[in-house]
C-alpha cells in the first residue's frame, strides 16, 4: 500500500494577492468620490443618487476589506491553522454579497416611503454627481475585471463596483427624467430597481462562498467524470473516498482511494493520477492512497 502527495498550492500566492494593487487604485478612486456623492446626495434629496451612495459606501467597506483579506490570508501556516488563513478571501466575498442584500432591502423600504411622500428633487446637479460617478465605476471595473476571473474575493469588490455603475446609470436616468418632465417618482422608483437588478448577481457571490465554506464540490467541476477518468487508468480497479474541495479562490483540493491490481506498477498508476489532475482538472493538491484489490477487502470486513 502506497499514499502519493502533491501539495503544490499558488506559487504566487492566492488569485487574490496576484491582483493587489489593482484593489488599491479602485478603492483610492472610490473613496474619493464617495465624499463629493453623500455630499450630492444630501444637496439635491435624491433617493436613487442616495441609493448610489450607499453602494459606494459598500463598496469602500468591500474594497478594503478584500485587501484586508488578502494580507490576512498571506500569514504563514501553523501547527493551530495548517492551511494557513487562505480561506479569510473567501469570508470576505461573503460579507460583501450578505451587505450588498441587506442594502438592497434597505432601498426597497426607502423608495416604499417616498411613493407616498415623493420630496423635492434638484435634478441638474444630482445630474452631474451621477455623470462623474458612472466615470468613477467605469474606470474600477476596468480595474477590476482581470481579477475577478480568478478571485472570488475580487468578484465580490468587482460586483460592487458593477451595482454602482448601474446605479449611476439609474440616477442619470431619473435626474433626466425630473429634469424634463417634472415626474419625481421616477426617482423611488429607479432607486428600487437599482436594489433589485443587482441581487441575482449577488446572489451567485453568496452561493459559491457557502459552497466553498461547506467544501463542496468547486464550481464548474463535475465529480463525476473526475471518478470515471481516474478508474480508466491503466490498473485501476476502483476508486472510493473520492473528495474535491476548494481551499480559496484558484486554489482546488483532492483526495482519494485507488484500488489497483496486485501486479500492477503502484508508482506509474500514482503518477498517471497526478497528471489527469493537473491536465485535465487543474488540481495540483492531491493526497492519494494506492490499495491492492486484497488490502480493498480487507478494509471493507474491517468497515463491517
Amino acid at each position: 500500500m502506497s499514499a502519493g502527495h502533491s501539495h503544490s498550492g499558488p506559487t504566487t500566492g492566492t488569485a487574490g494577492a496576484r491582483h493587489r494593487r489593482s484593489l488599491v487604485w479602485a478603492l483610492a478612486l472610490t473613496s474619493t468620490y464617495l465624499v463629493a456623492e453623500v455630499v450630492g446626495a444630501l444637496v439635491t434629496g435624491s433617493l436613487a443618487l442616495l441609493a448610489d451612495a450607499a453602494h459606494m459606501l459598500t463598496d469602500v467597506g468591500g474594497l478594503a476589506l478584500a485587501l484586508f483579506a488578502i494580507w490576512f490570508a498571506s500569514r504563514p501556516r501553523s501547527s493551530l491553522k495548517t492551511y494557513g488563513y487562505l480561506r479569510s478571501e473567501v469570508l470576505a466575498a461573503l460579507a460583501n454579497a450578505v451587505v450588498l442584500l441587506l442594502l438592497t432591502v434597505y432601498i426597497l423600504y426607502e423608495a416604499y416611503q417616498r411613493f407616498f411622500s415623493p420630496p423635492e428633487v434638484l435634478s441638474t446637479p444630482m445630474l452631474v454627481v451621477a455623470v462623474i460617478g458612472l466615470a468613477v465605476n467605469l474606470i474600477s471595473m476596468r480595474i477590476l475585471a482581470a481579477g475577478s476571473q480568478e478571485s472570488l474575493n475580487l468578484r465580490g469588490a468587482y460586483f460592487e463596483v458593477l451595482a454602482d455603475m448601474l446605479g449611476s446609470i439609474g440616477v442619470i436616468i431619473s435626474a433626466l427624467i425630473i429634469m424634463f418632465t417634472g415626474w419625481t417618482l421616477a426617482d423611488p422608483i429607479i432607486g428600487a430597481a437599482i436594489g433589485i437588478f443587482i441581487v441575482p448577481r449577488t446572489w451567485v457571490l453568496l452561493t459559491h462562498a457557502v459552497n466553498i465554506l461547506l467544501e463542496g464540490t468547486p464550481i464548474g467541476l463535475d465529480a463525476a467524470k473526475l471518478e470515471r477518468d481516474l478508474q480508466a487508468i491503466d490498473g485501476v480497479l476502483d476508486v472510493h473516498d473520492l473528495h474535491v474541495w476548494t481551499i480559496t479562490s484558484g486554489f482546488d483540493a483532492m483526495s482519494g482511494h485507488l484500488v489497483v491490481a496486485d501486479d500492477a506498477d503502484q508508482q506509474s498508476v500514482l503518477r498517471a493520477a497526478q497528471s489527469l489532475l493537473h491536465d485535465d482538472f487543474g488540481i495540483d493538491h492531491t493526497t492519494i492512497q494506492i490499495e491492492t484489490a486484497a488490502t480493498r477487502g480487507k478494509e471493507i470486513r474491517t468497515q463491517v
